[in-house]
């Protein structure tokens, strides 16, 4: 849902992103002042509508900061297009930076409102930054579903050992099993320094920080086995997406069937498929979640990646879960130490919440059991 954007000319008065726009529009033979702009669901995005004439066209502009830009901008013109999957990257047509370096606009066509869903299904909640909201649960047509996750697998197939995951991982993140480590060590070590000062805190809070720390610190006794897990079992690295929930899958019609695209890199890096899956199916309604894995591995077999029978899949998306949510703890830990601010205990409690909630992904007997305080 968009909404209008009453002040367009100083939100979107950055000189280089107008002249940018301009071009565009005139090889369109549209004029400049033929425009209406409109905020989506960022402060940072906004749709560009063509007016008059029986124009019909318009464009998604988004502000990044200038290294997310340089992200995304690597994905849409270089990492993609080196294997032959332009067309299942974000629709980028031009950039335009501030002169100061302080942003990059990025220029997109537009797409419509085709995500594969407008709001995540997951056990009943959606995780965000700064809580918990619920959502109503979403009604997929299989057939999008299919093309979704056809076009997930093309691209973690196509960019297995991959020779340009030097350069991905150099401009996006490691998300393996060092992730992993390193999210778990920086968290114990922050919620050890919020609970020694913990003189004059309210008990509820107490609690929520040992809780927090107890399952981290859990998690650290079981890192041997799962690391192990990853290297026995999580296959070859390949380019992950990053942020891999339904809202940044966009699925369009295209001939007789559907065709999809995966949009807003900002996270983009290099690992194992699980990390990338365990996102995609936690947002995914419970009872899909079998047949989606069923068909995204039949995809990568076509493209000759073959994982074990004895894979415990469970166990790798539960640890790709745990280190996105331990890593999801040291911020707000670290707010709580230096300021005792409201906000971090809040979303600590609440990170807390989620912890005791996860559950296997796939309904089969084996994987990981959720951490208990």
């Amino acid at each position: 849902m968009s909404h209008p954007v009453q002040e367009s000319d100083e939100i979107l008065g950055v000189a280089e992103l107008r002249k940018t726009l301009a071009g565009l529009f005139n090889g369109w033979g549209v004029a400049p002042d033929a425009v209406a702009y409109r905020k989506l669901w960022s402060p940072r995005v906004y749709r560009a509508q063509l007016v008059g004439d029986g124009a019909n066209r318009s464009l998604v502009v988004k502000r990044l900061s200038p290294e997310i830009a340089l992200r995304n901008q690597k994905v849409a013109q270089r990492w993609l297009p080196a294997t032959g999957l332009s067309q299942m990257g974000p629709p980028l047509l031009a950039t335009a930076a501030q002169m100061d370096g302080g942003c990059v606009w990025h220029i997109y066509e537009d797409l419509g409102d085709c995500a594969l869903v407008d709001s995540d299904a997951r056990d009943g909640k959606r995780r965000k930054t700064s809580g918990f909201c619920t959502p109503s649960e979403p009604c997929l047509e299989a057939e999008r579903i299919e093309a979704a996750v056809e076009t997930i697998a093309q691209i973690h197939g196509r960019f297995a050992r991959h020779p340009l995951l030097a350069e991905c991982r150099l401009y996006g993140f490691d998300l393996g099993g060092q992730f992993y480590v390193s999210a778990v060590r920086d968290a114990i070590r922050v919620l050890e320094a919020v609970r020694a000062c913990e003189t004059g805190m309210a008990t509820e809070r107490r609690e929520s920080v040992n809780r927090l720390l107890l399952r981290i610190q859990r998690l650290q006794e079981e890192q041997p086995r799962r690391l192990q897990a990853l290297e026995e079992f999580g296959g070859p690295e390949t380019l992950l997406h990053g942020d891999l929930w339904p809202t940044n899958v966009m699925v369009y019609s295209q001939g007789q069937g559907y065709a999809a695209r995966l949009v807003d890199w900002d996270h983009a890096g290099v690992g194992p498929v699980s990390y990338d899956l365990s996102d995609f199916l936690l947002h995914m309604p419970r009872e899909d979640r079998q047949w989606i894995m069923n068909i995204y591995l039949a995809c990568l077999e076509k493209l000759g990646c073959r994982f074990s029978p004895e894979t415990d899949w469970n166990l790798l998306f539960e640890t790709a879960e745990y280190a996105r949510l331990t890593n999801s703890v040291i911020w707000p830990a670290l707010a709580a130490f230096e300021s005792r601010a409201d906000w971090a205990f809040d979303q600590l409690a609440a990170l807390d919440e989620w912890f005791g909630m996860l559950r296997p992904a796939l309904p089969s007997p084996s994987g990981g059991q959720p951490l208990q305080p």
